[in-house]
C-alpha cells in the first residue's frame, strides 16, 4: 500500500507541475498578445492621427478646425456605411437561418406505424356513423357466365399435355408406342 501511495503522490505532483507549466505558458502568451496589440494601436494612431501642432494666429486655427471637421465628416460617413453593411448582412443571416429552420422543419416527418385495417374500418374511422357503403369489392363484381362450345372442349381434350405425358411415361407408354408403330 505504501508503494501505491508513493505512486499516487508522484502522479499528483506531476499533474500539478504540468498545470503550473501550462499556466506560466498561458500568462506569457497573454503578455505577448497585449504587447502586440499595443504596438498595433500605436502604429494605427501614428498613421491616422498626426501629432497636433497648434498654430499661433486665429486664421490658421480656423483652417485647422475646418480640416478637423472635414475629417470627422469623412469618418462619420465611413462609420455609417459600415453600420448599414453590418445591418444588411445581419438581416441576410437572419433570413437564411430562418429559411434553414423552415427547411429542417419541413422535411422532418414523424415515425409512422403500419396499421392493418380493412377498407370498411378505414371509412368507419373517417366518416363515423355516416358510413353505410360496403366496401366488399367482390360483391360488386359482375357475374359472367361462360358458355362451353364444342370447339373449346376439343381444344381442351387435345391441348391437355399432362394426360399425353402420363400415358406415354413408364413401360406401358413405351409398349403402346411400340404396338402403335407395328
Amino acid at each position: 500500500s505504501s508503494y501505491l501511495q508513493k505512486k499516487r503522490r508522484a502522479a499528483t505532483a506531476r499533474r500539478q507541475h504540468l498545470k503550473s507549466a501550462m499556466l506560466q505558458l498561458a500568462a506569457t502568451e497573454i503578455e505577448k498578445e497585449a504587447a502586440a496589440k499595443e504596438v498595433e494601436k500605436q502604429n494605427y494612431l501614428s498613421e491616422h492621427c498626426p501629432p497636433l501642432s497648434l498654430p499661433g494666429s486665429m486664421q490658421e486655427l480656423q483652417e485647422l478646425c475646418k480640416k478637423l471637421h472635414a475629417k470627422i465628416e469623412s469618418v462619420d460617413e465611413e462609420r455609417y456605411d459600415t453600420e448599414v453593411k453590418l445591418q444588411k448582412t445581419t438581416k441576410e443571416l437572419e433570413d437564411l437561418s430562418q429559411k434553414l429552420f423552415d427547411l429542417r422543419g419541413k422535411f422532418k416527418r414523424p415515425p409512422l406505424r403500419r396499421v392493418r385495417m380493412s377498407a370498411d374500418a378505414m371509412l368507419r374511422a373517417l366518416l363515423g356513423s355516416k358510413h353505410k357503403v360496403c366496401m366488399d369489392l367482390r360483391a360488386n363484381l359482375k357475374q359472367v357466365k361462360k358458355e362451353d362450345t364444342e370447339k373449346e372442349k376439343d381444344l381442351r381434350d387435345v391441348g391437355d399435355w399432362r394426360k399425353n405425358i402420363e400415358e406415354k411415361s413408364g413401360m406401358e407408354g413405351r409398349k403402346k408406342m411400340f404396338e402403335a408403330g407395328e
